[in-house]
């Protein structure tokens, strides 16, 4: 993991199930988990969409924290709606959450593009600003913050965690100002948007979305093997170049594991290496 860079991070739901449904109840636990993990980590968030079985972030990570802002959002978000909901089970599917880097600022637009028009392509709402659950209005990057209080039930009033947190949606790298990025993504939102009319067909609308129960999912049938890309970028040089640099990351990683195991203690990892820096505090190269 090297310092800056931007990511599509996506992670879903047990079994497919609507366990992230978009009530006042969950949407308050959600928002309250998000603005914490990235007031801990000092993560960038740029956009979200909370959908009822799974998530989408775009987020930028100065800090080479991205590891500790999802294990602590993912596992509050368990805890905290598992109560609200009366379960016990794994919230989450067995797989991690995927991380997508986003090698350049067009491809961040689009990206982001696709995250908030989820809704809409799904056929649950028309206008993806019609989504009743979590959704970053591109119009706040730079703006104000997001205010999430702390919600009632799991945290404790007396506990550790703070009555409100603050959530700002700020503006990519890659942008001068914040006006061009909102005008180049709502640009795009719209092309997404108008591709999901185009190809017919209804929209369950925001009554039938809240008439759905936590325990239930989708009646599609998941795609399985598919493919689980590392990389966006939409230019074919720069993702060959971001699939070269990350081969040799992983060829890099591999020999001085290798040499570790073997009883070798002055071995140097290559820069992005995050677990075995933090946890083992092992010699890393500077990015």
């Amino acid at each position: 993991m090297l310092p800056g860079t931007t990511y599509l991070v996506t992670r879903r739901c047990s079994q497919r199930q609507f366990l992230l449904l978009p009530t006042e109840r969950t949407n308050g636990i959600v928002r309250y988990c998000l603005a914490r993990a990235a007031e801990r980590s000092a993560v960038q968030v740029h956009a979200f969409c909370v959908m009822s079985n799974h998530y989408h972030l775009v987020l930028s990570d100065p800090g080479t924290a991205l590891p500790e802002f999802m294990r602590y959002l993912n596992e509050f978000l368990a805890r905290a709606l598992n109560a609200a909901h009366g379960r016990w089970e794994n919230f989450w599917a067995p797989e991690t959450y995927s991380a997508v880097r986003l090698v350049s600022p067009d491809d961040i637009v689009e990206k982001v593009a696709y995250v908030l028009a989820n809704p809409v392509v799904a056929g649950l709402v028309p206008r993806a600003r019609r989504w009743p659950g979590l959704w970053s209005d591109p119009r706040d990057v730079d703006g104000a913050p997001l205010v999430a209080f702390r919600p009632d039930g799991f945290f404790r009033p007396n506990g550790p965690t703070p009555a409100r947190s603050e959530l700002r949606l700020t503006r990519p790298p890659g942008w001068a100002t914040a006006a061009a990025f909102i005008a180049a993504v709502e640009t795009a939102l719209r092309r997404h948007e108008d591709a999901a009319h185009a190809n017919g067909g209804s929209f369950l609308g925001v009554r039938g979305i809240l008439r759905q129960r936590p325990i239930d999912k989708p009646s599609s049938v998941e795609p399985r093997r598919g493919l689980n890309p590392r990389v966006a970028a939409g230019d074919r040089s720069e993702r060959i170049g971001a699939l070269v640099q990350l081969k040799a990351f992983l060829q890099a990683y591999r020999r001085a594991w290798k040499d570790f195991r073997a009883g070798v203690r002055d071995v140097l990892f290559p820069a992005g290496t995050y677990r075995l820096r933090v946890q083992l505090r092992l010699a890393c190269a500077p990015p």
